[in-house]
């Protein structure tokens, strides 16, 4: 410790002077400090045998107020009370909670949390990603906050075990890797997921759709058509997916299927399900195909997969024909005859048996809508297209797309969103007998 006090009070007053345009707590200066002092507060609590997670937060805050002005007085490091207030703080993060990730995780406007080595984090904010104000101070900082977070867990990271995917107790999700398959140094991923879901409600004062679009999403899950979401990285598949199981009936009995457990719906008979990795050599694990399986003797209602991406699609277009109307997914796709070409391959590399036509037939008679979302330009997240799946002709899945989005400018140059009808409705017959209600919610949203 008394080499880096050293290193530090060797920089001199001019230093500080140097960094004075630079907020303190993201400088060099600040994380050599916060690197000294928190050994020297790890050595008290040694000697003290002071058993800190006993201890009320108000009185290991005084604890540390106390012991951190005495080391700075010891080692004469020109702070300032404002310094020194941040000093503290950080300390507290440090010994008490997940160090500079704190501030982050508690804050509810942060989506994600990139972290690219050490002195490189971003967060993503409204859709828009920009640099974070924090930094930490070097590799190995980061490497044990981040075990800190995962230790509760049971899981690990280290050589052996370099790359991580972990569902936090919030429902959040933490992927990492690190050296020597990253090369830049630590490499974290956190995805935040809000305490309470947003309601469909929510989401269409927030501009992501319309109330003709919000009166057809609920009358398709009511009438229990399948659905699939499709959308890129971060476009809002799962939010909406939450919102939309919202709309189903308190009776019903839903099974939700992830690999990693992010969905929180809002119904009162929800059974959750989420798959398992493996022990070191592989064994052990349990994959969604093996849940999907087992779901379907749970006597679910309707099942809900967050995220079809390998060989369970086959068990999913076996649900949806077998009797599991009202079932819902997401899928990684640009489009929605993509989504349809997806689920094609992902079918493929399944081992289905049949002819590609046998295969089409399947998809047609499985699913009855694909909604589309992505995140435009400015970071907002709207449904872009709802498409349905009418049938097989001339071996191609038939589609039609019922509504369209579209962005235009009005006087002051500013972007609205709208969602233009393209005249059709829906063939479906299980949407018969909300036909007069979606045509009174089209007029309703026209006028």
């Amino acid at each position: 410790m008394e080499s880096n006090v050293i290193s530090m009070s060797s920089t001199g007053p001019n230093s500080f002077a140097r960094q004075a345009a630079m907020s303190f707590d993201q400088s060099q200066q600040f994380q050599d400090v916060l690197t000294a002092a928190h050994e020297y507060l790890l050595n008290r609590v040694e000697e003290d045998h002071a058993d800190l997670a006993a201890w009320s937060p108000a009185t290991v805050l005084a604890f540390i107020r106390r012991e951190t002005l005495a080391f700075v007085q010891q080692w004469r490091i020109p702070v300032n009370d404002q310094e020194m207030e941040l000093l503290t703080k950080a300390l507290v993060n440090e010994i008490n909670g997940y160090g500079p990730l704190q501030v982050l995780l508690e804050d509810p406007s942060v989506e994600d949390i990139l972290i690219n080595g050490c002195d490189n984090v971003y967060v993503s904010r409204h859709g828009r990603l920009e640099k974070a104000g924090i930094r930490f101070s070097d590799d190995r900082h980061v490497l044990r906050i981040v075990r800190r977070i995962l230790n509760p867990l049971g899981r690990r990271l280290d050589e052996s075990s370099p790359m991580v995917d972990a569902r936090l107790p919030d429902g959040g999700r933490l992927n990492a890797i690190i050296h020597p398959l990253a090369v830049d140094g630590p490499m974290v991923s956190i995805r935040k997921f809000r305490n309470d879901p947003f309601s469909p409600r929510e989401l269409m004062e927030k501009g992501s759709f319309d109330y003709a679009i919000y009166a057809l999403l609920k009358a398709a899950v009511e009438a229990r058509c399948n659905v699939l979401i499709s959308g890129g990285t971060s476009s809002g598949k799962t939010s909406l997916l939450n919102a939309m199981a919202s709309f189903c009936p308190a009776s019903d009995r839903i099974i939700t299927v992830e690999d990693t457990a992010e969905l929180a719906l809002k119904h009162p008979h929800v059974v959750r399900l989420e798959s398992r990795t493996g022990g070191f050599d592989g064994s052990g694990a349990i994959h969604i195909r093996d849940l999907m399986r087992n779901s379907l003797r749970m006597r679910p209602d309707r099942i809900v997969i967050g995220e079809v991406r390998g060989p369970e699609v086959l068990e999913m277009l076996q649900a949806m024909n077998t009797g599991h109307d009202g079932s819902m997914a997401t899928i990684h796709a640009n489009s929605p005859r993509d989504c349809l070409y997806r689920m094609e391959m992902l079918a493929g590399f399944a081992g289905f048996q049949g002819s590609e036509d046998s295969l089409r037939r399947q998809i047609a008679s499985a699913l009855d809508i694909i909604v589309q979302i992505s995140r435009l330009g400015n970071g907002r997240r709207v449904i872009t297209s709802i498409t349905e799946v009418i049938g097989v002709s001339d071996t191609m899945i038939s589609t039609q797309d019922i509504y369209q989005h579209e962005t235009y400018l009005d006087l002051e140059q500013k972007e609205h969103s709208r969602w233009r009808s393209l005249g059709f409705h829906p063939h479906n017959p299980k949407l018969e007998p909300f036909r007069q209600y979606l045509r009174e919610a089209m007029q309703q949203e026209r006028f």
